[in-house]
């Protein structure tokens, strides 16, 4: 029996963040079902328009772009979902949607996708009344399922943990060098070590732990090591870190490029001999395994969602993202041990031994198939 298959998103394919990441391979695996099983599956966005759209993930006859349009995408979301054996709501602010369907089609399952911090603290009423209707909550990761549990009083049995996967369209590097030209670019040399971290910088993302990566690298003092502290910036964030890594020593160690390009972003990824991330509210961290997937050591934060994705340390470091003590070590410890193309094949292998896009869709399938996901 064919099912039809509902995916809401605020925004999909015009933001970079990793909830969008996230929202853009669920939409490439929905449709890769969709093609192996008959059911059909579709895509609406709030903020999306139609030029929006990266088709390699996604049909154009099977997306739907409403420009901001509030109004339109709520009537021809409610319209769809009456006609929908299952909705799944990219976000919990799409809680009203869901009652709204769940009304007017009562026999419709309503799945609720939980990412990180707006599921980790007390909701308004229209909000949280959403538990009540979800026959699934998807949880990105094991702490944002203990978070939604206690906090929220989901039943255990109601959540499903299902780890985000590596964008299926990586191209998957295997010489590993380091490229030349930004090599060049940065000033760079072969032999110096250097440590990758890729975040928003802005006053409001400070939770990230790149200050801490700064002051670690600033007491360790080593020369030879260049901190790397890519992604979009203000400029005001971008005038504090570059006082923070004068004050701390760093100088010429410390490279703020800004936002890389799509097209870049591997090569800076090739690059670095270790990423960093001790951040305290990741749902998951996507550029966790974005950069494993690149053959890079992790250093993360073990107090929020990415020790899933280290695989609470079998695939990298978590440490307590306050503590700079801990932090120092890792790096030291980290860099201290060769990282041969050997090294880096094996830490890429192990990433998509988990995290591949084969074994995200082999779980999206038990779960819209009702089956039991081990």
């Amino acid at each position: 029996m064919s099912k039809k298959i509902l995916l809401l998103t605020l925004e999909t394919f015009c933001a970079t963040g990793g909830i969008q990441k996230m929202g853009r391979i669920l939409a490439y695996g929905l449709q890769q079902l969709g093609a192996k099983h008959k059911w059909e599956a579709e895509l609406y966005s709030l903020c999306d328009r139609k030029t929006d759209l990266m088709p390699e993930y996604l049909a154009e006859e099977k997306f739907k772009a409403f420009r901001k349009n509030r109004l339109k995408f709520m009537w021809e979301s409610i319209k769809a979902g009456k006609k929908a054996d299952l909705v799944i709501l990219s976000h919990i602010n799409l809680s009203v949607l869901g009652w709204a369907i769940y009304l007017l089609n009562p026999n419709c399952q309503i799945w609720l996708i939980a990412h990180g911090i707006e599921v980790w603290r007390p909701l308004r009423l229209w909000k949280k009344s959403v538990w009540k209707i979800c026959s699934k909550v998807i949880c990105v990761s094991r702490y944002t399922q203990e978070k939604v549990i206690a906090l929220h009083q989901v039943a255990p049995e109601q959540c499903t943990v299902v780890n985000n996967a590596v964008d299926p369209f990586i191209t998957f590097p295997e010489h590993f060098h380091k490229p030349g030209y930004l090599l060049e670019r940065y000033e760079l040399n072969t032999d110096q070590k250097i440590v990758f971290t890729l975040a928003r910088i802005s006053v409001t993302e400070q939770y990230k732990g790149y200050d801490q990566v700064i002051k670690a690298l600033g007491n360790l003092g080593q020369n030879n090591i260049q901190y790397v502290l890519a992604g979009p910036y203000d400029e005001a964030e971008k005038l504090r870190l570059t006082q923070l890594a004068s004050q701390y020593g760093l100088g010429n160690n410390f490279i703020l490029p800004g936002y890389i390009k799509a097209e870049e972003l591997a090569d800076h990824f090739l690059l670095a001999d270790l990423f960093v991330l001790p951040s305290k509210k990741e749902g998951f961290g996507i550029v966790f395994i974005e950069a494993m997937a690149f053959g890079l050591p992790i250093i993360c934060g073990n107090a929020d969602g990415s020790v899933d994705a280290v695989k609470n340390q079998e695939m990298g470091t978590a440490i307590d993202p306050d503590d700079i003590g801990a932090l120092e070590q890792a790096i030291l410890r980290n860099l201290g041990r060769t990282l041969s193309i050997g090294a880096r094949k094996s830490i890429q292998q192990q990433c998509l031994k988990y995290f591949s896009q084969q074994h995200y869709l082999q779980t999206l399938e038990r779960l819209i198939k009702n089956e039991a996901c081990n």
